[in-house]
């Protein structure tokens, strides 16, 4: 792993798979606010992924937002990183990772972490809707199948801890235990060990996004597409931004880049290490109910996972079914996925063990495959890990004016929309003790010694070499 970690990142490759949500394209895509590029800015925010559209808008409706110049850059089209690429999951599992983050921050900030998600993914939801953003929002339940005996007993002891934390009133700790035989025939998926249900979602992140963006150049915001951010150094007091076309000087710097960020900070090599996921879209077989599925999946099992959504009523491509996962399907158990920003391509086990994934977890429930054929779609993205499993926030430590919000370890969806409303707050000295009630601010604030810690790979995916008491 040390040597994946190690291999310098690039800028995103120019002409990656196209995802499913990006076809068509949204009318944002290219768009360039004004025709060259400005000069100067009072910040520069590199990304236009959920992190840097939700804290342009964030930014622009503070009180003194209509004074400030916020022009954002994005090395290729609209919304073309990971936020474009995901599975549309709005999906927290805290349960994973709450024995963990109990263990290295103590009950409080774990908890903390827990209501952190499920806040963000009903704030997502509730944005979509009351400004009308037509980003085929779903809110419901999701299903974890598990296939793994010390899987299933981990999950319930981590929701009994969740519970024990939270009250098992507070909306976050609502789990459902279902048995092998409940899951077979309530879910379709015959052969596990048992099922947990809770609350959850899915939606088009990337047409979400492209709302968000609508919003923020409604506000004032100066998009940029197709712009790379090259380098970024100090100058006079602020920060300078190169690009192929032309440079801006900035107050402030906003690297709302994840898997990409050490391109631009290479201190950060090692601390934000990027890696390939990858995503099929497949029209669902014969025996999949009419009406399609009613939750959403993820498929647990030693060492992985799958997640799963159906497309909803009324979308596009309605009962269509996104599959992401399989890393560990691959050759190494998916060591060279880790260091690469090609999503121009993708890994040929890892795609074809997807292209078989819906028909072995449904199993004659799936019935023949469509007259088209399964596959409609197959693309990747690259996401952004770093050693201890959390996001980076903040000013990066002695660099004044720098500021980061990456690191969303393949989670973004319920972490980045209010992490960028917190450090919003931060930009604008608003980082005070009610900000710390909500916000995991000594788990995901960045300091100088999270970014020594040495990358381990994916954390939370095998059970722990502990003794488990039994459910």
């Amino acid at each position: 792993m040390d040597e994946r970690a190690a291999i310098p990142v690039s800028l995103p490759k120019p002409n990656p798979t196209t995802s499913y949500w990006q076809d068509p394209p949204a009318s944002l895509s290219n768009h360039r606010t004004t025709t060259d590029l400005p000069k100067t800015a009072s910040i520069v925010i590199i990304g236009s992924g959920i992190t840097g559209a939700s804290l342009a808008l964030n930014l622009l409706s503070q009180d003194h937002g209509s004074s400030l110049s916020v022009v954002m850059l994005e090395a290729r089209t609209a919304c073309n990183g990971a936020t474009g690429r995901n599975g549309g999951h709005t999906k927290c599992a805290s349960y994973r990772s709450f024995l963990d983050n109990k263990r290295a921050l103590g009950e409080d900030e774990a908890a903390r972490i827990v209501r952190f998600e499920y806040l963000c993914m009903k704030a997502v939801h509730s944005f979509a809707r009351e400004h009308n953003i037509a980003c085929d929002s779903w809110e419901g339940d999701t299903v974890d199948v598990i296939y793994d005996e010390k899987q299933w007993l981990l999950a319930g002891e981590a929701v009994s801890a969740i519970q024990q934390a939270l009250g098992s009133e507070d909306p976050a700790s609502k789990y459902r235990f279902w048995a092998s035989e409940e899951a077979a025939t309530k879910f379709l998926t015959p052969g596990s060990c048992g099922a947990v249900s809770y609350e959850a979602g899915s939606l088009s992140a990337y047409k979400f996004v492209i709302g968000l963006l609508d919003l923020c150049i409604e506000k004032g915001l100066n998009l940029q597409t197709e712009t790379p951010a090259t380098e970024v150094h100090k100058m006079d007091g602020g920060w300078v931004v190169h690009t192929p076309r032309g440079n801006i000087h900035a107050e402030r710097v906003v690297l709302a880049t994840n898997g990409y960020t050490a391109h631009l900070y290479p201190d950060l090599q090692g601390a934000i290490v990027p890696l390939r996921g990858h995503v099929a879209a497949h029209r669902p077989g014969s025996k999949m109910p009419a009406q399609g599925l009613e939750t959403t999946y993820s498929f647990i099992y030693s060492d992985g996972y799958e997640y799963m959504i159906p497309r909803p009523i009324g979308s596009a491509y309605q009962g269509d079914i996104v599959i992401g996962g399989g890393l560990t399907k691959a050759s190494e158990e998916g060591l060279k996925e880790f260091g690469t920003i090609d999503d121009a391509t993708v890994d040929t086990e890892i795609i074809q063990y997807l292209r078989q994934s819906t028909a072995i977890y449904f199993q004659g429930n799936w019935g023949e495959d469509d007259a088209d054929g399964r596959v409609r779609k197959e693309w990747t993205g690259i996401m952004g890990y770093s050693p201890d499993g959390f996001p980076l926030v903040g000013e990066i430590p002695n660099q004044k004016g720098l500021m980061i919000a990456a690191s969303f370890q393949g989670h973004g969806m319920v972490l980045a929309f209010l992490t960028a409303k917190a450090l919003a707050l931060m930009m604008a000295g608003k980082d005070d003790t009610e900000l710390n009630q909500w916000f995991p601010n000594r788990a995901f604030r960045i300091t100088s010694d999270r970014l020594t810690k040495k990358f381990k790979g994916r954390l939370h995916t095998n059970a722990p070499d502990i003794e488990l008491k039994s459910q």
